[in-house]
């Protein structure tokens, strides 16, 4: 449910001293002017666009993001650098600043009821995962993202079958996900413990998958991954609570390998699984409703 917020105008002044980074709130500031380069470059911004940039901090990246777009809503979860951001920037009527969470945020009541926009973010780790769903499944997603997370979570998003993972599925079903670059420790002040990586989603026109109900899809999907070194019919029955036997038979008839590993599977053969599945699950509930009646 949406919480309450402000776009504020707010006035404070540009000498005040800079916050220090809050572990709390995962914060660790990028200085690398380069990479900034490359994350500004990777979303291929017009004079025209608006963009809302998640967590940004000291500003280093809104101040070039700024000359280079119409419309620019920073969200900040830290009241103290989101009071300060205005000032910071010049007080430039481009740029409006929304203290508040991302992973909450009422994007109808900040960007209004129509309009393209883009993200582009340096995301907390704590909170990359479901920011980037929160985006991605809304009912007014973004046409693109260009996002900085853990190298490790970029590399799933982006994954191949035979290294997928759930996230890579969740991501890949929305979205088309190019790696941009790594980004060192160093880049950041503080640095933190772990390398980052930039990746760029694209959202597509359709779900890569033409399922009925998307929320059903991921259910099956989680339970294939419920159990991830078994094979697939072990992981699926265990998930969904069904037969190994039955299961066998339901991936027989979507054409896959009982045996394989969920890794292992493209979008495709999950919409294949997901058919036959959700066909097995209507026709059940018909007959326990012909035994009932």
């Amino acid at each position: 449910m949406p919480i309450a917020f402000a776009v504020t105008a707010f006035s404070v002044s540009a000498e005040s001293p800079p916050s220090r980074p809050r572990r709390s709130l995962g914060q660790h500031f990028l200085v690398n002017d380069r990479i900034l380069g490359r994350i500004v470059a990777a979303a291929r911004l017009s004079p025209g666009d608006t963009v809302v940039e998640i967590g940004p901090g000291r500003g280093a990246l809104t101040r070039r993001l700024l000359p280079a777009v119409e419309r620019l809503v920073a969200v900040e979860l830290d009241g103290v650098l989101a009071a300060a951001l205005p000032a910071r920037m010049g007080n430039l009527p481009s740029l409006a600043v929304v203290n508040d969470d991302a992973r909450t945020l009422d994007l109808a009541t900040v960007l209004g009821p129509e309009g393209a926009y883009k993200v582009v973010a340096n995301l907390p780790y704590y909170a990359a995962n479901p920011i980037i769903r929160r985006f991605l499944e809304c009912d007014r997603p973004p046409e693109l993202m260009v996002v900085m997370v853990q190298r490790e979570v970029a590399e799933s998003m982006a994954a191949v079958p035979g290294r997928m993972s759930l996230l890579s599925v969740a991501t890949q079903f929305y979205a088309r996900v190019e790696m941009v670059c790594d980004v060192s420790p160093a880049s950041f002040r503080p640095p933190p413990k772990v390398t980052s990586a930039v990746v760029r989603l694209e959202r597509l026109p359709q779900p890569a998958v033409n399922v009925a109900d998307a929320e059903s899809f991921f259910d099956l999907a989680r339970a294939g991954f419920s159990a991830p070194r078994k094979q697939l019919r072990n992981s699926l029955s265990h998930g969904l609570s069904l037969e190994t036997p039955l299961v066998a038979d339901l991936l027989a008839q979507a054409g896959v390998d009982a045996t394989r590993r969920a890794e292992t599977l493209t979008l495709e053969e999950w919409g294949n699984i997901y058919t036959v599945w959700a066909d097995y699950r209507l026709s059940s509930a018909v007959a326990g409703a012909a035994v009932c009646g």
